[in-house]
């Protein structure tokens, strides 16, 4: 089963030693994406624009391996503050049509660079 290493400059690069996506077969496998601007090299302060930071960098990953939102049928959501969780399902919810991809959506105590959030995602290919 060969792999290809998905890279893009419209997507931050990992903050530790993984790729930004993995192609497998039809499988594209998105690490967690952090809110991180390439253009700045920043983050937004708020959740609002943490949210759709997180989504444009999928975006750029997707657009990179040939997908889009699509071809998403999975996502893990990782929330900084689990309050912020209707928040972020009004955004994220812009970005997809039904059926909506499976989802899992966790608190955790902290996040790299101090993140609010971060978002990754299982993508498959169509042939």
């Amino acid at each position: 089963m060969p792999k290809k290493n998905i890279i893009t400059g419209s997507a931050p690069q990992g903050v530790g030693s993984y790729s930004q996506a993995i192609l497998s077969d039809n499988i594209l496998y998105v690490s967690g994406q952090l809110p991180i601007d390439t253009l700045t090299n920043e983050m937004p302060k708020d959740i609002v624009d943490q949210v759709k930071q997180c989504m444009e960098n999928l975006r750029a990953i997707l657009s990179a391996a040939g997908l889009q939102f699509s071809d998403i049928v999975r996502c893990g959501v990782y929330l900084k503050n689990i309050n912020d969780f209707s928040v972020v399902n009004d955004i994220y919810s812009l970005y997809f049509n039904e059926p909506f991809p499976a989802r899992t959506t966790v608190e955790v105590s902290n996040l790299p660079k101090n993140a609010l959030i971060e978002i990754d995602a299982l993508a498959i290919k169509s042939n």
